[in-house]
């Protein structure tokens, strides 16, 4: 580890307000930290400052509605108000592998957020896909994004599709084919900052990222890239009222003004086939990736200008057990990052780099790849297995909760006012404490002592 520099953290206020109980509507207007409406949730960075889902859950436990989804995807559930949506790619064929030997149907489902039942249903794309994936890939990886008036479906190659909230086709466009390291596939989810969509396509060809108009599908601006392949989903951060989007690479990670596509920092990058994407806390940037090596990085955005190789603006370094595909995870001042893609985690002080625990064993977690989300004070891990495990935040390892389920988990969980919507390989489920689980758990969380180290 590199030793961390001194640094004053910046006060940030989380967002805050309630939220929109199960099935209730919601309209354009509505504050997004009121909904899941990209991959890693109202701020980008996995977690819901509002919501408060359930802490335990089984077969025939707290599992409010389990709804078969067709076909295959790693994508995450999305929620605006009452609707969830969800991306999937459906065989036309016999062949369910890996290889790109059948045509595909590319999906977009709207499902009631009351019982899970199919509100609408389109089809982007019926098309063979231009080359394989890896054997635990999908065609349907990235997940959808939605501002309450437009959803967009994103399948890489296939083409990029926005539709109004109701289904009705409004665009759609084709950046090309990628040609991805090994054919391990695609993955990487677009980012949306008000009426700007941005893309990043790195592959083995020629990398570029572009802004769209999110209205038209025009492009605003497009930079090219020194990158090879990598899955990181762009974050755009607000830094003195200006909005940057930052990408995580194996060359570089750069951030560029989300506005006009300039490049304002960039910095060293990270290992082979980057995935995780950064998120961000009082001022602070962290970039992770773990495949052939360890690399974190924690990042002054304040006053960070051209290249900062070597500058003050990196704050603090770690070069040990960091994530291959699950991102990073910083609440509440502690960062939390999973070994690879094992069930192994580790918690640092989010400020100045300090180990505070780990690597820990995640109980009955063998793989990890969906990423860490957290609310009401508590942390969720999901596996490939099947089981969650529940932490409470902080900078002691506390486990409150283990919790299986009957199917393995790629995808990472939404949080939605009392609700964990969790997308397994053949369902999603819509996860809600009864009234009488949540008065069971309040006695019993009464009735533990403070700062009891509990373990399962």
């Amino acid at each position: 580890m590199t030793r961390p520099s001194p640094t004053t953290p910046l006060i940030a206020a989380l967002l805050a307000g309630a939220l929109c109980a199960a099935g209730a509507s919601a309209d354009a207007g509505t504050p997004a930290a009121d909904h899941w409406p990209q991959w890693r949730g109202p701020l980008g960075i996995g977690v819901a400052p509002a919501a408060d889902p359930p802490l335990t859950w089984g077969p025939g436990e707290n599992v409010r509605w389990r709804v078969e989804i067709p076909g295959r995807g790693a994508a995450s559930p999305v929620v605006w108000g009452d609707r969830v949506y969800l991306l999937t790619a459906v065989p036309l064929g016999a062949d369910t592998g890996t290889e790109a030997k059948e045509p595909m149907r590319f999906e977009l489902l709207a499902l009631d957020r009351a019982d899970g039942s199919v509100v609408w249903r389109r089809t982007a794309a019926e098309r063979r896909p231009h080359e394989g994936t890896h054997p635990d890939g999908t065609w349907a990886s990235a997940s959808a994004i939605t501002d309450g008036r437009r959803v967009f479906a994103y399948f890489g190659s296939i083409g990029l599709y926005a539709y109004s909230a109701a289904g009705e086709p409004l665009w759609q466009l084709d950046l090309g084919d990628m040609s991805t390291r090994r054919s391990f596939g695609e993955g990487s989810t677009p980012a949306l900052h008000g009426d700007t969509l941005v893309v990043t396509w790195d592959h083995e060809g020629d990398s570029f990222i572009v802004a769209l108009d999110a209205a038209s599908g025009r492009e605003r601006w497009r930079r090219e890239r020194d990158e090879p392949t990598s899955w990181a989903t762009p974050l755009v951060v607000e830094v003195d009222g200006t909005p940057q989007v930052v990408i995580n690479a194996t060359n570089r990670i750069r951030a560029y003004d989300l506005a006009t596509g300039e490049l304002v920092w960039h910095t060293g990058g990270m290992t082979l086939n980057t995935i995780p994407t950064p998120v961000h806390a009082d001022g602070l940037l962290y970039a992770t990736s773990g495949f052939r090596g360890n690399a974190l990085k924690a990042i002054r955005l304040a006053g960070a200008r051209g290249d900062l190789d070597g500058s003050d603006a990196i704050v603090w370094s770690y070069d040990q057990d960091t994530p291959y595909v699950p991102s990073p995870l910083v609440y509440r001042g502690v960062l939390y990052i999973v070994k690879h893609n094992k069930g192994i985690l580790t918690a640092l002080d989010a400020v100045t780099g300090e180990l505070l625990y780990g690597p820990e064993r995640l109980p009955e977690v063998e793989g990890v790849y969906a990423s860490p989300v957290a609310a009401a004070g508590r942390v969720y891990i999901a596996g490939r297995d099947g089981t969650t495990v529940v932490l409470a935040a902080g900078r002691r390892f506390e486990v409150l909760a283990v919790n299986r389920l009957e199917e393995g988990f790629d995808a990472s969980p939404a949080l939605v006012g009392r609700e964990l919507l969790l997308r397994g390989r053949r369902h999603l489920y819509c996860l809600a404490e009864t009234g009488a689980t949540r008065a069971r758990q309040a006695t019993s969380s009464a009735a533990r002592e403070p700062g009891t180290n509990q373990r399962r």
